[in-house]
């Protein structure tokens, strides 16, 4: 047990010694309780080195090693879900010494990635995939007549959505061998391993009795009342002992409850179910942050670790610290419902990263943690408001994408008062592309009734919530990970005049005209070009008032915006000007038309042109193209 994060690298002789699980393979199992210490410590200091999910790694460390010791990865698959239990993965499959560049620009992923490994059969970062990924592989190998074992391990809550019972479902009607590995962390289903528990899943998945299981049914099916008989008894027996009544209903064959960390025992177990035919459930408990006595202590507080600095750095300044939009968030959510008995608070699963915990405290009656299933949240939330509640969904950017359709056709269709706080909107940084909210405002603003905001700051974000919260009708407000420019917030709310933007600056020739995030960046690169900078404030709808104001006062409109180009704020503005047949030169500048990996938001931006230097250098470049002149014949000084 460790109480602190190593700040040196341990001595780990065994671990050192696995550059493959071949490797693994040629070991001595006896090996194994050190080496899954070596493991553990191995991985506290990688991370207290680069920041990063750990407290669900730490959980599965017996887990894995077992798993690939058993099966013969990587042409039997081994898909993750969540994504962030993988990191012993990448360490026993030949990523050990790149785990010091994880989440950093060119270095491994936080998450499975198929361009990263063979051993990463299938990328994740969204939950409750593996399933559905797992049965895709087991038939694909059917039709190519390749005979491979196919094992889906979820866990850390992905249990809970939808996706996943859709996938059961199916594997029990497929009938073909795939093993499904519920890792139990208290996250997802919970219950105490005891010894009488332990003694039915060993011999649940012995050879002898699944022999006498398929053969008795087998001779019992031409005697119907001894079968049901049969059927009932087993029923009754792992009813007794286990919650695998469930799954046994739907065709898995159910075996556990297993130790998660007696590594003898998960190989035995896992050894004999390799030999077994047809759809497998195997329910193991393990313990999230296992073997760190801070994460064991603190599951959800210590799901992820930022990087321990060895020398603190000494603050740039003495200003008191700006509040995250996610606090502004939270700070609004609990002001709000001390005026509106009405507000209720939903969020699937996301309710410490989206800054709901204290009114989770003051309001309990009033808030609603639904788990891992960002659909239902929405369509929850839905019924809520037909009967008079006022609702507030908190999601990030990224989940909402999987609530698309009831977003459309349970909210929107209806018209119904719900308000979605989206958090992490634009790039998030070192979680990378599964996590990046660049497509909200592209999906968001086809949808009818809409009511669609971006704020600028911090003071921007508590009024358009308060906007949004009064608006009749969907309304969403957007905002990205972190902290703001630092704007002084004021706590009296007031709603904002819907659809209409504010002048930042006044300047000449061109005008940007920026969404959100890019506000603050467009008025750095404004006061180089001496431009107009427009806060546009709203995406849908459109301050048109104030675009043609621009267009007759300027000869050149940049649209700045930290979403995807496709569809985005800068289309809607051209799509207006189009449809009243303005002529005049349009620039848009947002996220290009791929996936950026991972990386430090500011470089991020950089490296597509979304920072300053950026800016002023595309609207320098397309005023050359262009060949633009001012009404007087010239460009003024600097541009």
């Amino acid at each position: 047990m460790l109480n602190e994060i190593p700040l040196t690298r341990p001595d780990t002789p065994l671990l050192d010694q696995v550059n493959s699980p071949a490797d693994l393979r040629a070991m001595d199992p006896a090996q194994f309780a050190d080496l899954a210490r070596e493991l553990r410590n191995f991985l506290l200091y990688s991370v207290g080195q680069t920041g990063g999910h750990f407290g669900a790694g730490l959980g599965v460390v017996e887990l894995t090693i077992a798993l690939h010791y058993v099966f013969n990865t990587p042409d039997d698959r081994l898909v993750w879900d969540v994504g962030h239990q993988t990191y012993p993965h990448k360490i026993l499959t030949g990523r050990r010494e790149q785990m010091l560049t994880m989440r950093q620009p060119g270095g491994l992923a936080a998450f499975p990635s198929r361009d990263e490994s063979e051993f990463d059969c299938f990328g994740v970062g969204h939950s409750s995939t593996s399933i559905s990924a797992a049965l895709g592989m087991m038939v694909a190998a059917r039709q190519q007549q390749k005979d491979r074992h196919v094992i889906a391990v979820i866990g850390d809550g992905a249990m809970t959505a939808g996706m996943a019972f859709e996938a059961l479902n199916h594997a029990g009607e497929l009938d073909d061998n795939v093993l499904v590995i519920l890792n139990d962390n208290n996250m997802s289903i919970s219950r105490n391993v005891g010894g009488l528990s332990s003694y039915f899943a060993r011999m649940w998945a012995s050879k002898p009795y699944n022999f006498i299981r398929a053969g008795s049914k087998k001779m019992l099916s031409k005697i119907p009342p001894a079968l049901k008989a049969a059927h009932r008894a087993e029923e009754y027996m792992k009813g007794m002992v286990s919650p695998g009544t469930l799954f046994e209903e739907i065709g898995f064959n159910y075996i556990g409850l297993v130790d998660g960390h007696d590594i003898g025992r998960l190989i035995e177990v896992l050894s004999n179910i390799r030999e077994l035919r047809g759809p497998q459930l195997l329910h193991v408990v393990t313990q999230k942050g296992k073997g760190y006595t801070a994460s064991e202590n603190d599951p959800f507080g210590m799901h992820a670790l930022t990087k321990i600095e060895v020398k603190p750095r000494k603050p740039l300044d003495i200003k008191p610290a700006s509040p995250s939009y996610s606090k502004v968030f939270g700070d609004w959510l609990i002001d709000m419902a001390q005026q509106d008995e009405r507000l209720v608070a939903v969020t699937p699963a996301m309710s410490a990263g989206s800054g709901m915990d204290d009114f989770a405290e003051q309001f309990p009656a009033r808030f609603y943690d639904v788990a891992i299933a960002e659909q239902h949240a929405v369509t929850f939330a839905a019924g809520m408001a037909c009967d008079g509640a006022k609702p507030v969904v908190a999601i990030y950017s990224t989940f909402l994408q999987r609530a698309y359709d009831q977003l459309i056709h349970d909210v929107a269709l209806q018209n119904l008062d719900v308000l979605f706080a989206i958090d992490r909107a634009g790039l998030v940084g070192e979680d990378g592309p599964t996590h990046a909210g660049s497509f909200d405002l592209s999906f968001l603003r086809c949808i009818p009734n809409m009511l669609i905001m971006a704020p600028s700051d911090e003071n921007e974000c508590r009024q358009m919530l308060y906007t949004g919260h009064q608006y009749i009708g969907p309304a969403a407000v957007r905002y990205p990970r972190g902290k703001g420019p630092g704007a002084v917030i004021n706590q009296q709310m007031t709603a904002l005049p819907i659809g209409q933007g504010v002048i930042k600056r006044q300047g000449h020739t061109v005008a940007l005209l920026g969404f959100g995030s890019m506000v603050h960046t467009a008025l750095a690169a404004g006061d180089v070009l001496d431009a107009t900078v427009a806060d546009m404030r709203f995406i849908k709808p459109l301050d048109t008032a104030l675009i043609e104001e621009l267009t007759k006062q300027h000869a050149l409109l940049v649209t700045i915006e930290e979403n995807a180009l496709a569809g985005g704020a800068g289309s809607a503005v051209n799509e207006w000007l189009l449809q009243n047949d303005y002529q005049i030169p349009v620039l848009n500048l947002g996220l290009p038309d791929l996936f950026m990996a991972h990386g430090r938001v500011p470089e991020m931006l950089a490296g597509v042109g979304l920072d300053r230097d950026g800016i002023v250098d595309a609207v320098r470049n397309k005023l050359a193209r262009c060949k633009l002149h001012t009404r007087a014949g010239s460009f003024p000084a600097g541009i």
